[in-house]
């Protein structure tokens, strides 16, 4: 990604765009969330980004035993 926005600085959007097979809005978008950073940025990014699903995945399946947990309780009595 990092790569394919250097070439659209470099080139046209239009003929990177065409080069990899996506199209300009596509560019243009990544331009706005990701055009400051360096590769090792992005992917420190979605190495948090999979960690923080990971760790809401967690936390739902947490909630969801608790709440399993309430119900027991609450018919025992």
């Amino acid at each position: 990604m990092v790569t394919i926005l250097r070439e659209a600085d470099r080139t046209t959007v239009a003929e990177a765009a065409k080069r990899h097979k996506v199209s300009e809005p596509t560019i243009y978008a990544w331009r706005k969330h990701f055009g400051q950073m360096e590769a090792a940025d992005v992917k420190r990014l979605k190495a948090l980004e999979l960690e923080n699903s990971r760790l809401k995945k967690l936390l739902a399946e947490r909630d969801l035993d608790i709440e399993v947990l309430k119900e027991i309780n609450a018919k025992k009595w």
